[in-house]
């Protein structure tokens, strides 16, 4: 019987052919945790009795939530990760010196390649699946447990095939694709399943959108998301300055089997609005114009759409004219890396001048952490994953998820507004 890519990933790590269903103890290549995850593995670590890790070159934990420390609370959590990255000598630990949020950094500096078994104590992880891993998301009690034993146990997952049809049409991006998909499937379409995207469609993607695409397929409930190595993902890999390991490619069988194939022709999608408040309600910018939705902030960021892209995006828009008197504009670059190529492609100063924040790498205003918290009753246009009741700030406040475009014409006009009228 054929196999999937996900399964033949987890074959190869266990060194016998596995199917869905199966349940594995499966070798992790890397272990992922941040500032707000991290301690409590560090503790059940520290309580188990372990004194060193199991694969030190695949564990990092990466600074993004908090940082800089927003209060008191924050900075004593961040304090428990940098003591045992200190004490362990850790080699891959980000902090502000060197700063991003976990989903943009990692890929940045080559620490996450094709077919590698990535867990990290963040739902997104599933975003390195656009590379052609297998990604997924685990608790912190799990992520202890593979740094003492480098493993862990899975339930192989089924597979369901998305296959995009044509070429996109204007002004779609990655972040459009998965929004359309949870609006066909629902947040639960895709439970402890793989979301395999595919067809013609994803030739026409660049890393970005991909990242984009497999970053939400947690949102639709899948255990991960995956996207089969092509020339866009190869050429990726070659731009990094180093690799932590040799990529390794996987293509899914022709009589693989799949529980469901759902084909979305891309060439007519419209630009999706994820009104409050799940990533599932989704509406066309057609008809978000048609409500008329005034907004009080827009916020460009994230490990969804805070990418290089997504900053040049919202700059051609932007560049010449000024965010509305009545919008707060807050752009958040995913990376250092992003910030400083930003800067010096001069996306930073058109921004600027059209009279957005820039802030640090953070994930910030995403959680409703800082950098962009909500009042009572305000609304919110976010290149982020979930809008869900509270998520950014007030509970009475409302977040519609959209592409960037759609954020920045929004930040001009005051409303929810469609990029395609420039």
């Amino acid at each position: 019987m054929g196999q999937t890519i996900t399964e033949k990933i987890f074959s190869e790590h266990i060194g016998e052919e596995v199917y869905a269903g199966d349940i594995v103890d499966c070798k992790i290549d890397m272990v992922i945790g941040n500032d707000i995850t991290t301690p409590l593995s560090i503790k059940a670590y520290e309580q188990s009795g372990a004194k060193n890790l199991a694969n030190p070159e695949g564990f990092c934990i990466v600074m993004d939530h908090f940082i800089p420390a927003k209060d008191i609370a924050s900075a004593n959590q961040a304090k428990i990760s940098r003591d045992f990255a200190k004490k362990h000598k850790l080699k891959y630990f980000f902090d502000e010196k060197d700063m991003g949020i976990e989903h943009a950094l990692l890929p940045e500096k080559g620490l996450v390649v094709s077919g590698d078994v990535i867990i990290g104590a963040d739902s997104h992880t599933c975003t390195h699946g656009a590379l052609g891993a297998f990604s997924t998301g685990m608790g912190s009690t799990d992520l202890a447990y593979a740094m003492i034993t480098g493993k862990n146990w899975f339930k192989v997952p089924s597979s369901i095939k998305v296959e995009f049809i044509g070429k996109p049409a204007k002004h779609i991006y990655g972040k459009d694709l998965i929004l359309e998909v949870i609006r066909q499937i629902g947040v639960d379409g895709a439970l402890y399943q793989a979301l395999e995207f595919c067809g013609e469609g994803i030739g026409y993607l660049n890393m970005d959108d991909r990242f984009s695409l497999c970053n939400m397929a947690i949102e639709a409930g899948a255990k991960n998301g995956i996207i089969a190595v092509d020339e866009v993902t190869r050429e990726f890999l070659r731009q990094r300055k180093s690799l932590r390991a040799k990529p390794r490619e996987f293509f899914s069988d022709s009589d693989a089997n799949y529980t469901q194939t759902l084909q979305i022709d891309i060439s007519t999608l419209e630009p999706v609005i994820a009104y409050p408040f799940l990533p599932s309600n989704g509406k066309s910018v057609t008809q978000a114009v048609r409500d008329d939705l005034k907004i009080d902030q827009v916020f460009i960021g994230s490990c969804t759409n805070g990418r290089l892209s997504d900053l040049r995006i919202a700059s051609e828009i932007l560049k010449g004219k000024k965010v509305h008197n009545d919008v707060r504009l807050i752009v958040t670059p995913g990376t250092q890396q992003i910030y400083k190529d930003a800067h010096k492609l001069g996306y930073i100063d058109i921004l600027l001048e059209a009279g957005a924040l820039i802030s640090n790498p953070t994930c910030g205003a995403c959680l409703g952490g800082y950098m962009g918290i909500l009042g009572d009753n305000e609304r919110c246009v976010s290149t982020t994953n979930r809008n869900f009741v509270g998520r950014m700030g007030a509970r009475n406040s409302e977040v519609y998820l959209a592409n960037s475009a759609v954020a920045a014409i929004s930040a001009i006009k005051g409303k929810i507004a469609d990029p395609r009228e420039i």
